[in-house]
C-alpha cells in the first residue's frame, strides 16, 4: 500500500478515536483504621467514587447539604460525581475522619 494511503488511513483512525467520549473512571478510597486513603481525590464529573471499608465498623461519607453514603463494615459503596467543585466530607460516626473530593468538569 502506498505511503500516502497508509498515512491517510492512520490519520482517519486517529480522528475517530479522538472523537470517542472519554470513559468514566472509578477512584477507590480505602477506609482502614478510621482513615480515608487517599484523603484527597481529583476526578471528573461522571466518574465514580468507591469507598472500600476494611474496618469492622460502619462508616459514612457525608457532605453537609449534599450526599450521605453509608458504607457497611467490610463492604463498599459508591456514587457517581454529578457536578464540578470541591467537596469536603466526613464520617458521621467518626467526625475526625475527613476527606476531600475535587471534581472538574469534563
Amino acid at each position: 500500500m502506498p505511503m500516502i494511503m497508509r498515512t491517510a488511513m492512520l490519520g482517519g483512525v486517529a480522528m475517530m478515536l479522538a472523537s470517542l467520549p472519554a470513559q468514566a473512571a472509578t477512584m477507590k478510597v480505602v477506609i482502614d483504621k478510621l482513615v480515608f486513603t487517599p484523603a484527597e481525590i481529583s476526578l471528573a464529573v461522571g466518574d465514580t467514587i468507591e469507598w472500600v471499608n476494611r474496618d469492622v465498623m460502619e462508616h459514612t461519607a457525608t457532605v453537609e447539604g449534599g450526599f450521605d453514603v453509608r458504607i457497611p463494615a467490610k463492604k463498599s459503596a459508591s456514587i457517581v460525581v454529578k457536578e464540578a467543585g470541591t467537596l469536603d466530607y466526613y464520617c458521621r460516626y467518626h467526625p475526625n475522619m475527613r476527606g476531600r473530593i475535587v471534581a472538574r468538569a469534563k
